[in-house]
């Protein structure tokens, strides 16, 4: 199908183009959804006398507690803070903070940070979204004015500084420039050489037994003298490089499963060109997940598939299962889906980055290069945790002047991917925009998958902290389908939570199923009624794919040439190494 016939015939080229340039210039977000929210506020707030007046009813009472507040430090009297910080908000806490002027400062500011939470979260008659994009702005906005970020205004800074006789700030500048140099250089960050694919991450043995221009299928070296008869397929997202899966020895999950006993075969995807700038999710789902569970099959003959999806691999593989449960077909033994969701009505603080608005505008800045630049997601991602990820890197690394030592997930993090023009536009807008698949509208083929189609039990792992798929949303899989299914709730975020291997210290989980035929619990509820264990979760999810697989027998061969799946090069292939 060519461009022409699946764009709309009033979308013109001088448009694009001038959208396209103007998103350099605004990080690609859209001045019109952002304008359109503000006013859809503005509008609100001003035809609400009464919660002008509850405005201004509050600031007057936050000042006076305030001035009292100043008053009795001043005059030397004990006295309890007008406000304490949020428990996640951890910019304060240190001792120095406690001591005026510097109690003062924060004080102030985390009032005006309630004040202007309580002046665009509650405005009656504003639309969900409008009133999240303009509360998240105003957070971000009053974020930049933090005591926490300026010299004059941390002690702990002023303490260092004064300690190194302002060597901090030296090291603070050569820390900036470095940054800058390699940033206008494009090279990654310091200190990612130390963890280069193949040699110090990414490096369990095994070889490439399949390719076609978008994968590369990777099949692992037995670690033991007996595998399980039914292979491991991982089908990774392709916003991130596979090898978050097969970082260093101690942290990688395709290692442990090959020492579990498991024979493992993954996904890499090519990270795209401009030549793949018609490369849509049906190509995704054919060229990706169908090929990759055809060949496992011819390799492995005779036996399912325990397939395993990452974050938007997952709802592929979802997609996938359902299209095959609905043709009849059996491939699947069972199915893992990571951090995956398979409704998109609930998908976090993300959603503030999609809507009609702001699809159309990254469809002009990625028609004009055929693909999403790799920093864009990474930006959108950075803003969600703004304070954990910019401002206390700035403060940390310019201010103190020290440098965060480079672990294997940051230098993974470090190494994004692209994504092609018309796949990027059908996930955002039939998945997040229409949530297709879980109204039981998107089509496999000519015809709608149903989730309820998916006859294999599930394993299902949501995170605490996850900003990108939070796990309420993740929950909902067992709304959606009727076949068993065991969730998992780990603690950590999207990756922090996955990557979480035996011996990790501070780790836990929760893990309850949910027989077919069970009456469905609340996200809530299930919280309150599943204990906590300490630990890593992997143990639990392989002793759930060792009770789903048959008696441990001889390990198959590496590929199948016979087939047509010959080795054609040693793990972790060519396409990981693309930049």
């Amino acid at each position: 199908m060519t461009e022409s016939s699946r764009q709309p015939t009033h979308v013109f080229p001088v448009d694009r183009l001038l959208h396209a340039n103007e998103a350099k210039l605004t990080a690609g977000l859209s001045p019109a959804s952002a304008l359109t929210a503000y006013l859809d506020w503005a509008v609100h707030l001003a035809n609400s006398p009464g919660k002008q007046g509850e405005l201004f009813e509050k600031a007057f009472r936050k000042s006076v507690k305030f001035n009292h507040y100043v008053g009795a430090l001043l005059s030397g009297r004990a006295t309890e803070p007008c406000i304490e910080p949020l428990p996640q908000d951890h910019r304060f806490k240190g001792e120095e903070w406690q001591k005026p002027p510097f109690s003062i400062y924060y004080q102030a500011f985390l009032l005006l940070q309630q004040w202007w939470h309580n002046a665009t979260a509650n405005v009656e008659g504003v639309s969900e979204h409008d009133r999240n994009v303009v509360s998240f702005s105003a957070r971000q906005a009053l974020d930049t004015f933090s005591p926490s970020n300026y010299l004059l205004t941390n002690p702990e800074v002023l303490k260092a500084t004064i300690a190194s006789a302002g060597m901090n700030l030296v090291r603070g500048m050569q820390n900036l420039f470095e940054d800058w140099e390699r940033a206008v250089l494009q090279m990654p960050p310091a200190g990612t050489e130390k963890f280069r694919v193949g040699k110090e991450v990414a490096i369990t043995p095994g070889r490439v037994v399949y390719r076609n221009r978008l994968i590369e299928l990777i099949q692992y070296s037995p670690a033991t003298d007996t595998a399980y008869p039914e292979p491991v397929l991982i089908v990774p997202a392709w916003i991130m490089k596979n090898y978050i899966l097969d970082l260093s020895p101690g942290n990688s999950m395709v290692r442990f499963l090959v020492e579990q006993g498991h024979t493992v075969f993954m996904i890499s995807w090519k990270n795209p060109t401009e030549d793949d700038r018609d490369l849509g999710m049906d190509d995704y789902l054919e060229l990706g997940v169908m090929r990759a569970l055809e060949a496992v099959r011819s390799i492995v003959p005779g036996e399912n598939v325990h397939a395993v999806g990452y974050c938007i691999g997952g709802t592929l593989l979802s997609i996938a299962g359902a299209a095959l449960g609905r043709d009849g077909s059996d491939w699947l033994k069972s199915m893992t889906l990571f951090a995956a969701q398979t409704d998109f009505t609930e998908a976090g603080e993300l959603m503030l980055f999609i809507d009609q608005s702001q699809v159309s505008y990254l469809e002009d800045l990625m028609w004009d290069k055929g693909y999403l630049e790799t920093g864009q997601m990474a930006g959108a991602f950075q803003l969600l945790r703004s304070n954990d990820l910019i401002w206390s890197r700035i403060v940390h690394d310019y201010l103190m002047g020290q440098r965060t030592p480079m672990i294997d997930l940051m230098a993974w993090n470090a190494d994004p991917t692209r994504m092609p023009y018309r796949m990027h536009s059908e996930y955002l807008r039939k998945l997040f925009l229409q949530n297709q698949l879980a109204e039981g509208h998107y089509c496999v083929g000519d015809t709608p998958v149903a989730l309820t189609d998916i006859r294999a039990p599930i394993f299902c792992v949501g995170a605490e902290a996850d900003h990108v798929a939070p796990w309420q949303s993740v929950f909902k899989i067992n709304l959606l389908t009727d076949t068993e299914v065991t969730f998992l709730l780990t603690s950590g975020g999207h990756n922090a939570g996955i990557i979480s291997e035996p011996g990790h210290p501070g780790r836990h989980f929760r893990v309850a199923t949910k027989r077919e035929g069970e009456p469905y619990v609340g996200p809530k509820k299930w919280l309150d009624i599943n204990t906590a264990s300490d630990g890593s979760w992997w143990p639990a999810w392989q002793a759930w794919l060792a009770q789903h697989s048959g008696s441990r027998n001889r390990c198959p061969a590496m590929g199948n040439a016979s087939a047509g799946y010959a080795a054609l090069c040693d793990a972790p292939g060519t396409y990981v190494l693309a930049k």
